[in-house]
């Protein structure tokens, strides 16, 4: 049986609950996504949903059960396994009898895919149509990956009668071993940075290490912005034994989420470094993985195991998927935003999802909502944005927060406090309230916003899981959160999961006639707005350490223009474009040039 993925796009993680189910909806047609396993509380109200649904035995499990944590997310993972094989099973027979159904999936199939050439040569055979079709389904179709996502630094030490739990219990800890302790064969995708500690407690595990015949049950996913940190975190996993199966290269501003912003590193030049160097990130990696693997006794590979590249953020046209397939050789391209306007697809609410479709370039922005301190992708106008400002405007800030994941700051208590709590901003308040009379009203204000800015993402970002299926929600009402890429201002329809992939394969067009940028323009355009923002938001007194930082971000942005340029004037891709991109190229040349450094003061 083929083992070979039938799509070259997947759906990467997004939200807490965005992509919750999202295997449930499509893994049946060979799609992969990423559920993020963070939240015990979405995935054990989720798995209570579904094992209603389906008629399923899977039992509750409260929080009084010793490691719940990771027992939930057992628990859920398994059950989505049981429900994408059982609908699999059902798909397969559908296509297999009817004729229909089978060319409605031949077009969403990718039109170089083998599959795809050899299932309508099938279709169009008379002579024992059914048997031979059945056969090869049977033999070449796979579904989708249930893969899961952790988000690294939300590791939060966790306590019990006022007594701190063994690192075990953390909660990035608890995900992993959930996933680990469950049944899937697929990847775990590690992303927001390297958690030493974490990385570590993944030794413990034997599905993480290969088998007697060289295969791996559970993968390694690493999400990265740039190639040093690929091989500096690659090279720690393969010394304790642990192979990275892939590496999800997504561009540090045009994606969803937070925007972990590079050294003004573009993605175009990130590719490139990635497809001249790959066979050096294979090499280092499997040499340290094979001393490990000896130290340890486990079972030798006697060449090195797959190394996928994959990359995502920003891409919304057939051509743009086209180009990174087949300029930087990467296995796969990640299509995140656009399917928030995929009912079939993605946990959205009808609320939330009108107000993507209804917003506009200038609605999409990079917030400082994140009790992270790190930038937040979102829009104008959701549901918790304005219950907010209700509050605020009667003097209360805060979120009650109940979940308590992003409860990292130990300013006030060793147990950890959210900066988007109740709590924390009252301190935080009073504190600068004493200091009022010292401050301009400009500087009050300032930060004061930095204060009250952050918002409650634990209960915002799964609201809308709840609301579209109906399920109650507890607590105090805080509204929908939402995460998306600015990439999605150029999408204003709601569309079907057969349309959205035909307009990835270039078999139709979902997009408005709205100008939209190359995704390599628009990323530019980010990066310089961002460098012009640093410099102006900056009050302290600038550092020789900051300057130079600014400095290089300038350089390393001048760099990547003149790898456009030369880049685009011998690609065959965006021939149409080509004059409009060098211009665009070289306006924002100008732009950066003309952007000065503040001098550090001697």
């Amino acid at each position: 049986m083929t083992t070979k993925p039938l799509h070259n796009f997947h759906i990467p993680v997004m939200g807490l609950a965005y992509t919750i189910d999202s295997p449930i909806r499509v893994a049946q047609y060979g799609i992969s996504s990423v559920i993020s396993i963070i939240d015990d509380e979405i995935l054990e109200k989720m798995k209570n949903f579904y094992t209603k649904k389906f008629n399923l035995d899977y039992l509750g499990i409260s929080t009084k059960t010793e490691d719940y944590r990771a027992k939930r997310v057992t628990a859920y993972l398994n059950m989505v396994d049981d429900i994408v094989n059982e609908k699999f099973e059902s798909f397969k027979q559908e296509i297999s009898k009817n004729k229909e159904a089978l060319k409605d999936f031949i077009t969403m199939l990718p039109n170089t895919s083998d599959l795809k050439n050899s299932l309508q040569n099938l279709i169009n055979q008379k002579d024992n149509w059914g048997d031979s079709i059945k056969n090869f389904i049977e033999a070449n179709l796979i579904p989708g990956s249930i893969d899961v996502n952790i988000m690294t630094k939300v590791d939060k030490d966790n306590y019990k009668k006022n007594e701190q739990l063994p690192v075990m219990y953390n909660d990035a800890h608890a995900s992993l071993r959930g996933f680990a302790n469950s049944k899937l064969s697929s990847s775990m995708v590690l992303s927001a940075g390297m958690n030493p500690r974490l990385y570590s407690y993944m030794e413990e595990f034997e599905d993480f290490f290969p088998n007697e015949n060289g295969i791996l049950k559970k993968k390694i996913i690493l999400k990265v912005s740039d190639f040093r940190s690929a091989m500096i975190q690659g090279n720690f996993l393969a010394k304790k034994g642990l192979w990275v199966s892939e590496y999800r290269i997504e561009s540090g501003l045009n994606c969803g989420g937070h925007a972990f912003a590079t050294e003004g590193m573009l993605l175009g030049p990130i590719m490139e470094e990635f497809k001249q160097k790959k066979n050096e990130l294979i090499q280092s990696a499997h040499a340290l993985m094979i001393n490990a693997l000896e130290q340890k006794g486990k079972h030798l590979v006697s060449k090195p195991l797959e190394m996928k590249i994959t990359v995502q953020g920003g891409v919304g046209t057939s051509e743009e998927h086209d180009f990174l397939l087949a300029t930087y050789d990467v296995d796969s391209v990640g299509w995140g935003s656009p399917f928030l306007l995929v009912p079939e697809a993605t946990s959205v609410d009808t609320e939330t999802r009108n107000l993507l479709l209804k917003a506009k370039e200038q609605d999409f922005y990079l917030s400082k909502i994140s009790p992270l301190g790190v930038p937040f992708n979102t829009v104008k106008g959701t549901s918790n944005e304005l219950l907010k400002h209700q509050k605020e405007a009667k003097g209360k800030h805060g979120s009650s927060c109940p979940k308590k994941l992003l409860a990292l700051s130990k300013e006030f208590s060793q147990e950890g406090t959210c900066t988007a709590s109740k709590k924390y901003q009252d301190i935080k308040l009073e504190e600068l309230y004493a200091q009022k009379e010292l401050l301009s009203a400009e500087e009050f204000d300032k930060r004061k916003s930095e204060i009250t800015d952050k918002a409650c993402l634990c209960v915002g970002l799964v609201n809308a899981a709840y609301m579209e299926q109906g399920l109650e929600i507890k607590g105090e009402k805080q509204g929908v959160v939402i995460c998306p890429g600015p990439n999605i201002a150029f999408f204003d329809k709601e569309v079907s999961l057969s349309e959205m992939v035909k307009h990835i394969y270039g078999n139709t067009n979902i997009l408005s006639d709205i100008q939209r940028p190359n995704m390599f323009i628009n990323e530019l355009k980010m990066y310089v707005d961002y460098l012009k923002k640093e410099i102006t938001d900056s009050s302290i007194q600038i550092t020789q350490s900051q300057s130079k930082k600014w400095n290089a971000f300038k350089k390393n942005m001048l760099e990547g223009i003149e790898y456009y340029h030369n880049l685009f004037k011998t690609s065959s891709f965006f021939s149409q474009k080509s004059q409009t991109i060098h211009h665009q190229l070289q306006e924002y040349k100008q732009i950066l040039m003309a952007i000065e450094i503040p001098q550090v003061e001697k």
